[in-house]
């Protein structure tokens, strides 16, 4: 048990979040998802980000959750972002199945919890599925297409483009810090818990630091961007269209829309059957 410990713990480093992170944002290129057209997925979101909302019926909410399952998988998210997933959905409303059942709830008593629980499973797939499969660059065109202000959509992709030198630099931050500091003993039980709040002090003080030298970067590329006439270059028409020359609905795109929809039809007539 001692020695399954230490291999955990091993593998919980900042190098190995770091690179979980990157791969769900840079490293899915080679997938179905990331191949689609950013406009058909834009448009598969919203309707798998809205109206699992408006449902109340269990069978069509397991439906549109096996569906979304799928398409997460064929994403092929990183390993961390889906224990991050079920973290998230035990702790907004799964662990409500568990008080209920202890407090003397029933099938009354659980069936809304369970809706509950699908829905924000359903969205939460959703969200994990389209954004691990577009880049920053075909994120920021597809919302562009649909009209989106231009610095909107640059934020974002500069956002995404950012997050690598974002950890880079929090982890030089942290390691400076282990550098000058003097971590209290962790042989017995009482040093282990000073340990950990040694380890959760320093990452909270990292963090100013590091929006300090974010800040700096930050301006740093808005001038450089502005040297370059970045803010005339992105209200001209032509720009606009040569950037989205990219775009292309291909037969995979329409694939998978058709699948999606049939799916959704299939789910609604299996629910007013059952």
């Amino acid at each position: 048990m001692k020695k399954l410990t230490e291999n955990i713990l091993d593998k919980l480093t900042i190098d190995y979040l770091r690179n979980q992170v990157l791969k769900n944002a840079y490293g899915n290129d080679d997938t179905v998802i990331a191949g689609l057209d950013p406009r058909i997925l834009l448009v598969w979101y919203l309707f798998f980000g809205l109206v699992p909302w408006f449902l109340d019926d269990v069978v069509l909410l397991l439906c549109l959750f096996v569906f979304t399952a799928l398409t997460t998988r064929a994403a092929k998210i990183a390993p961390l972002v889906l224990f991050l997933f079920c973290i998230g959905v035990f702790s907004q409303t799964g662990y409500l199945f568990i008080v209920a059942l202890f407090f003397g709830g029933n099938a009354e008593t659980v069936a809304p919890l369970l809706v509950m629980t699908l829905k924000v499973a359903i969205v939460s797939l959703a969200s994990i599925t389209v954004f691990s499969g577009l880049d920053p660059d075909r994120l920021a065109n597809g919302m562009l297409w649909f009209g989106c202000p231009g610095q909107l959509s640059f934020s974002i992709s500069f956002a995404y483009r950012i997050l690598p030198v974002l950890m880079e630099e929090f982890q030089n931050i942290l390691l400076s810090y282990r550098l000058r500091g003097n971590p209290p003993a962790r042989e017995t039980l009482f040093g282990k818990i000073r340990y950990l709040g040694y380890q959760v002090r320093m990452i909270i003080q990292s963090f100013y630091p590091l929006m300090l030298n974010t800040a700096k970067r930050s301006r740093t590329t808005v001038e450089a961007l502005e040297l370059r006439g970045y803010r005339y270059s992105i209200q001209d028409p032509k720009v606009k269209q040569m950037k989205l020359a990219m775009l292309k609905v291909t037969r995979t795109d329409l694939v998978f829309a058709g699948i999606s929809v049939m799916w959704v039809c299939v789910s609604a007539i299996l629910s007013a059957v059952i």
